[in-house]
């Protein structure tokens, strides 16, 4: 299993992400962090099984919530991209490639 590496903006997007679920409802950021979790471990153990959204980068779905994390499978790592809204900006996060 490869190490994951989250980008600082993937990172920022993610704490924004859960502390709005928060305030909207108690431990919905926190169930939010639970999905994210679940989805890196998914990640971590088959990188491969996501779809090419572009060039070397996977999109995996998450589950009860609008979001998907973006990342690419290097040879000794995997990177995350972003944890991006799927409503909101598409393609924004290819600048960071």
């Amino acid at each position: 299993m490869k190490p994951i590496t989250v980008l600082a903006a993937a990172d920022e997007e993610l704490v924004e992400a859960a502390e709005y679920y928060e305030s909207r409802s108690a431990n919905l950021g926190v169930r939010f962090l639970a999905v994210v979790e679940s989805a890196l471990g998914a990640i971590a153990t088959g990188p491969a099984r996501a779809p090419l959204i572009r060039n070397s980068i996977r999109r995996r779905l998450l589950t009860q919530f609008p979001y998907a994390i973006l990342y690419r499978d290097d040879p000794n790592e995997i990177v995350v991209i972003a944890v991006m809204h799927l409503h909101r900006r598409p393609g924004y996060w290819a600048e960071r490639l």
